[in-house]
């Protein structure tokens, strides 16, 4: 297969017109970050509620203990890689940007996204085809992953810095979080909520993916993995 570079840095090959979109480090964090969420998604339901009873004696158990291990291991890896990927925003090109910023005073963004709204609901026959995320991912990335995201780092070191205690950096840094949000048991609600959120959202953006890669004519699930975006022709 030919593949003949243009001066923007695009290809065209045989399958149609490729552009390299997501550069190494934002498709490392996005497996990475993807490993995590299942991990405190399942452990933290376990957390939640726990086992109604194990074998043998209790003293004999750490069960739980080593499934509150699992998801502070996780957590501390989402934290730092969530701060690993605002740094690459910084340092990366537009696409890894994209994730942090919603452009609200573009009136053609709002369009876009309303059209791929009805799009997703079979109302509209063709789809707009984007290099980067198209609006309505955009919009629903900034608000499960970064908004979303914060509101889990701050909530969960914020419970764990009550179960450290009085002057660890958890609770030097978050425990704040506590009293603003009504106490212990609204913050432990919103982690919970927050959870749900995000597991709704993961099982939406798994579908959404794979229904564009098929019914849209471009590549999604590869494009993580190779980084280049194929528009088939």
């Amino acid at each position: 297969m030919s593949v003949e570079p243009h001066a923007n840095g695009d290809v065209e090959s045989a399958a149609g017109r490729s552009v390299f979109v997501y550069e190494g480090p934002v498709r490392l964090w996005h497996w990475v970050n993807a490993l995590c969420i299942v991990t405190l998604a399942a452990t933290g339901y376990v957390i939640a509620s726990p086992l109604p009873t194990v074998a043998g004696e209790a003293s004999a158990n750490f069960l739980m203990g080593y499934i509150r291990f699992a998801h502070f291991s996780a957590a501390y890896v989402f934290a730092i890689g969530f701060l690993v990927r605002i740094y690459w925003a910084v340092v990366g090109n537009h696409h890894a940007r994209q994730l942090f910023l919603l452009p609200v005073a573009d009136a053609a963004w709002w369009s876009g996204l309303f059209h791929e709204l009805r799009w997703y609901l079979f109302l509209e026959p063709t789809p707009k085809k984007y290099v980067g995320h198209n609006p309505l991912a955009h919009f629903f990335m900034f608000l499960f992953v970064t908004v979303a995201g914060v509101l889990m780092i701050f909530t969960g070191f914020a419970l764990y810095g009550e179960g450290k205690g009085l002057g660890s950096w958890q609770d030097a840094l978050f425990g704040w979080v506590i009293p603003f949000l009504g106490g212990s048991q609204a913050v432990h609600s919103w982690h919970h909520l927050g959870m749900w959120g995000i597991v709704c959202f993961a099982i939406i953006h798994v579908y959404a993916a794979i229904r564009e890669d098929i019914m849209s004519r471009q590549t999604m699930i590869s494009t993580m993995i190779s980084g280049v975006r194929t528009f088939r022709e």
